[in-house]
């Protein structure tokens, strides 16, 4: 990389279009962290949102930037700033401005780089948790998404998702519990689950009771998310799921996110692709992740009022345009 680089780092805001709930927490805005490194008049960016479950803050990320500072304008790379920051929204933000940086100097596109034929990916659209005719009214106005993903608690779960399945028979459906239920939870709902045909239950456990999943016989693949944020979590709990939901604020960048899903498929394992909310600046990275996935949220920015100036194109079906290099990569 060429040298010197100056290292920006900002915050912006951006409001939801409406309050987003799941399980123990409700979302209204977000404040993602923004990081530009420029050199020999290129410039590379990144945005992270953080990982609330972990305590982390748009204050707390911005710290941590300001520790790498000095060792960033002084020629560190990307390869580097995998041990000198933790896993985390900060290393994220970081870490994708290197790639976008290193793309725009070598005037390469981040498929050319990587050697991926990239093809366009169909996401989800996600449904937060409140009464169950205003989630299936929401399902309603979603009739252009195939594939939709259903935010549940421990409160009436199935009859959220009946009044779903009825509103919108012809969808896809995926779960995500948040860690809002037991193992004994899941074993109960199942039946129902395979007869409303959920095609995924997404961290239906507590983070660290993961292994009360072993015995279970699953009818529906389980997937992990706030179980496994990074390669060595991985290794951990990986035995006891199907899906591995990779998120670049959890793992630290796309430099981790693309090692977890190279293990996690070469172990046999689905992969899904997810995001903290953020812009299209966030999912633009996540894009290349989705490439490996069977499961893709990419759906941030369709959450928020208004997104970022060159953003993601949100199509019929789900279809989601490839970047253009004017956003990233």
């Amino acid at each position: 990389m060429a040298t010197p680089v100056q290292m920006h780092v900002q915050t912006a805001h951006f409001e939801l279009r409406a309050p987003f709930v799941i399980t123990g927490h409700t979302f209204t805005e977000i404040t993602p962290v923004w990081v530009s490194l420029e050199s020999d008049g290129h410039t590379g960016r990144g945005e992270a949102i953080g990982v609330y479950y972990t305590g982390e803050t748009t204050e707390s990320m911005l710290a941590q930037l300001q520790t790498v500072r000095e060792a960033v304008e002084s020629g560190a790379t990307r390869d580097d700033i995998q041990t000198l920051l933790p896993a985390g929204g900060a290393r994220n933000a970081l870490d994708c401005a290197y790639w976008d940086l290193e793309c725009k100097q070598s005037g390469q596109s981040i498929w050319s780089l990587l050697g991926r034929d990239p093809h366009e990916l169909v996401t989800v659209a996600t449904i937060g948790i409140v009464a169950p005719e205003a989630m299936a009214a929401r399902a309603t106005d979603y009739a252009s998404f195939d594939h939709l993903k259903v935010k549940l608690d421990a409160d009436r779960p199935i009859e959220r998702l009946r009044a779903i399945r009825d509103a919108r028979p012809d969808a896809s459906l995926v779960i995500d519990v948040n860690q809002g239920w037991t193992a004994g939870d899941l074993a109960a709902y199942l039946p129902d689950l395979a007869d409303i045909g959920v095609a995924m239950v997404e961290q239906p456990v507590a983070r660290g009771a993961d292994s009360t999943l072993e015995g279970i016989d699953s009818p529906i693949p389980l997937g992990v998310d706030e179980s496994c944020l990074d390669l060595s979590e991985y290794r951990q709990v990986g035995r006891y799921y199907d899906v591995i939901n990779i998120k670049l604020d959890k793992c630290g960048g796309l430099t981790e996110a693309l090692a977890i899903a190279e293990a996690a498929t070469a172990d046999g394992k689905s992969v899904m692709v997810g995001n903290m909310t953020g812009t299209s600046l966030s999912m633009a990275p996540s894009y290349v992740v989705g490439q490996w996935c069977e499961f893709v949220d990419i759906d941030g920015p369709v959450l928020l009022a208004a997104d970022v100036d060159n953003g993601l194109e949100y199509r019929a079906g789900g279809r989601v345009s490839l970047p253009t290099p004017e956003l990233w990569g």
